[in-house]
């Protein structure tokens, strides 16, 4: 399927550093190279640095005499993958994989058909280059290329509806100042959009009103207008649109034409036969027949929520549950709440979670955190004091600390068939609490954890030593599970095959 500017191919550029994409459209694959001179030139011009690598896949199109002298002639070292091994072009592959991602969903949503993929692709790569990096630590594409942070008070809703103004010279006295049109991607700077004019099916640049909540659908349908005592045969003058197709909206992959780390190009689209019908037939508009208009935003006015002031918010604070160790020894009932600190650290003592010990070389020791709650009754009554010390287990590394997490629980059809058992057979049902469960589970990894703030043994290297499972471990859940297995196993009760 060619797209509106008649291109069947994309090709792609992404710097390895960055991860910046750069989007270029070609009708045949021969353009390749001369897209890659343009590439070159306006990066180097742009960074003032100059290009030393390019990595892209064995295809033809990068193996032509005239790009490896090219290369040659400017000390570009250009390295080629392994015929049908993608992984060696990991950055590209993954690239290419995220961007046809996104315009899938944008055309699927917008209901744009198949002809647009190329307005998709560009838009797409350019929402990429703004947004954040999971394998840069969130930070966004665009700022670490250029340094500077990328604004978004102007992004909007691909494939939208927009009015775009039609200037005095292009207009009648009766005729109207705007024209619908449809969202297709923004100009090469933030200044200007791209539509897509169904009447005169082409593609314009302006900056106008939007509606968000209104798609190309909306402006297809027939507005057929009411005139009293009069039935006649009125043509419907409305734009011609495209029918939609259900199939997929964007063209497909092909596996062993994707790019490389640095530099990569989407497969050709194969072309269908046929052309796009129009749907819009004349209408035959009698004396009853209704306005049909889409709907739009409304203009209301907001009315902001009420900000509460600092005073008020304080009487949703004060005598309350304590946030950190520090504000509990601040509390007026900064004895209770030590007390019950000292109540969980006997429990823990108790139940041999930890011994204190110095930390050996090369170890490291997991923060803590004292979680407070007030336990009240069916009044609003505090009945006690409750003190919890919690692992800070986001601090923990995966193969180190932990290796599975997984734990299972009851799905609601054991406990269906439980409950038809106890009422067909006229039974009791009694449900059991274990106090501190997490607390029962052994562990099979060597963890240390900090001393509990506020109750520190005078020396820099004791730090105490884990046996059992500690809540906000990881692994918890799992470790649990496993002791009540073993407990329940050891009694003759067998497993669900449902759980």
């Amino acid at each position: 399927v060619e797209s509106l500017g008649g291109s069947r191919y994309f090709l792609t550029f992404i710097d390895d550093a960055s991860r910046k994409v750069w989007v270029y459209f070609l009708n045949t694959k021969d353009q390749v190279f001369e897209y890659f001179k343009e590439f070159h030139v306006m990066v180097e011009r742009e960074t003032g640095m100059k290009l030393k690598c390019l990595r892209s896949d064995n295809g033809g199109e990068y193996t032509s005499k005239e790009f490896d002298a090219y290369c040659r002639t400017y000390g570009i070292r250009h390295e080629k993958s392994v015929p049908r091994t993608p992984q060696h072009n990991g950055v590209s592959e993954r690239m290419n994989r995220t961007i046809m991602e996104h315009v899938r969903s944008m055309m699927n949503m917008a209901k744009l058909p198949k002809p647009f993929w190329g307005e998709a692709v560009k838009t797409a790569c350019y929402l990429i280059n703004r947004s954040p990096s999971v394998q840069l630590n969130f930070e966004v594409l665009e700022r670490i290329w250029t340094g500077k942070d990328p604004t978004y008070s102007h992004l909007r809703v691909f494939g939208c509806v927009a009015y775009a103004h039609v200037s005095k010279e292009l207009r009648k006295k009766l005729d109207a100042r705007s024209i619908p049109c449809i969202f297709i991607g923004y100009g090469d700077e933030e200044f200007g959009y791209r539509f897509w004019d169904p009447r005169e099916k082409k593609v314009i640049r302006s900056r106008d009103v939007f509606q968000e909540n209104l798609t190309i659908e909306d402006i297809e349908k027939p507005k057929m207008f009411q005139k009293s005592n009069v039935g006649a045969q009125v043509s419907n003058e409305a734009p011609k649109l495209f029918r939609r197709n259900n199939e997929d909206d964007v063209p497909e992959e092909d596996e062993e034409t994707e790019e490389s780390a640095e530099q990569g190009e989407q497969q050709p689209i194969s072309p269908e036969q046929g052309e796009p019908q129009p749907i819009l037939p004349d209408t035959n508009v009698g004396s009853s027949s209704q306005m049909i208009l889409p709907t739009r935003r409304s203009e209301r006015g907001h009315i902001p929520s009420k900000r509460y002031s600092s005073s008020e918010y304080l009487l949703l604070t004060e005598d309350g549950e304590p946030e950190s160790f520090q504000e509990a020894i601040s509390h007026k009932d900064k004895e209770k709440w030590m007390a019950a600190m000292q109540e969980e650290l006997d429990s823990l003592q108790k139940n041999q979670t930890y011994e204190i010990v110095k930390l050996p070389e090369g170890k490291r020791a997991l923060k803590n955190k004292w979680v407070f709650k007030l336990k009240k009754d069916a009044n609003g009554q505090v009945v006690k004091h409750k003190a919890r010390l919690v692992v800070k287990g986001f601090q923990q590394k995966k193969g180190i600390d932990f290796d599975e997490i997984f734990a299972p629980v009851v799905k609601m059809t054991s406990i269906r068939v439980i409950l038809g058992l106890v009422a067909s057979m006229n039974l009791e049902l009694e449900q059991m609490d274990v106090k501190t469960a997490f607390l029962h589970g052994d562990l099979n990894e060597e963890i240390y954890m900090q001393q509990p703030e506020g109750f520190e043994i005078s020396s820099e290297n004791l730090v105490c030593k884990l046996s059992k499972s500690l809540y906000g471990l990881k692994q918890a859940p799992r470790q649990w599970n496993k002791t009540f297995y073993s407990c329940m196993k050891s009694q003759g009760y067998k497993k669900t095959t449902a759980d």
